[in-house]
């Protein structure tokens, strides 16, 4: 009975805070789009790191507010939660992405097709992307600028990004961190460097860094008219960029740090998240 409390605890935070995560910052990606809302990229990544600040300060205490497949691959990977809660939390990380995305198409359908009408935008053709990235990323398609971005780029922007997160997660949170800000602020950190990054890569991909974040959006998208338009890179970028790569990255980073752990000479067994 307690195993199954604490799965239901683990699925609910990771499901509450990835629903909060994506909708404010895709929420604020709307607005800015269909009623040009901020005036530039920063408010935008600010309201993204004020999202996930939030996210994590309300759901740590039912899971470790992972709220990213990418972290919590890596997490599993490198040992530092028990394998068995990995299909929990990767469920309440999607799930609560597709509910997120499925709330701001019931709050901003109507306005977003009279934006589409008002920009002779025609819902899942090509040029639907306008309106489509609202919801998934797409490389190269970031409204701004002349970026030219390949796939090859893309995955290493997405891959670097989440690398860079998650080892300031592993930094900010590890217990083998003894310089490591006090628990209460730490998520204000890993928010404001979400807003760092965003501001660094959302140029060239979006910045995602968050396979669910992504995809739970995207399919929603794909249900409500934009169609196979929101799949459309030929080369299955959405599948490399915005799903692999950010795990590729969050891996990586995580056995970087575990080689820092021990040059640090401090125990593995502090570091760690949910392995009981």
């Amino acid at each position: 009975m307690q195993s199954k409390t604490n799965f239901l605890s683990d699925f609910l935070g990771e499901f509450l805070g990835s629903f909060i995560l994506v909708l404010f910052g895709c929420g604020a990606v709307v607005v800015s789009t269909i009623f040009n809302s901020f005036s530039g990229l920063f408010q935008i990544a600010i309201v993204w790191g004020i999202g996930i600040t939030l996210a994590i300060y309300a759901t740590r205490h039912l899971s470790c507010a992972h709220l990213n497949p990418a972290i919590t691959v890596a997490m599993a990977v490198t040992k530092r939660m028990n394998v068995k809660k990995l299909s929990v939390y990767l469920c309440g990380q999607f799930v609560g992405a597709f509910v997120a995305g499925m709330m701001l198409i019931l709050l901003f359908n109507p306005s977003i097709a009279a934006y589409e009408s008002a920009h002779n935008i025609v819902r899942g053709a090509s040029n639907s992307i306008t309106t489509a990235r609202m919801f998934g990323e797409f490389y190269g398609a970031s409204g701004g600028g002349a970026a030219v971005v390949s796939l090859p780029i893309a995955m290493v922007a997405e891959g670097f990004g989440t690398f860079i997160l998650a080892l300031m997660v592993f930094f900010l949170t590890e217990g083998c961190n003894v310089g490591k800000p006090d628990s209460s602020i730490a998520p204000l950190f890993i928010g404001l460097t979400v807003t760092s990054l965003i501001c660094l890569i959302a140029p060239l991909t979006q910045a995602g860094f968050n396979p669910a974040r992504d995809f739970g959006p995207r399919m929603v998208a794909w249900i409500f008219g934009w169609g196979n338009e929101v799949f459309s890179d030929p080369y299955g970028g959405f599948f490399w960029v915005y799903m692999v790569a950010p795990i590729i990255g969050a891996v990586l980073a995580g056995l970087l740090f575990g080689r820092i752990a021990l040059l640090l000479n401090r125990k593995n067994d502090t570091c760690c998240c949910g392995k009981d």
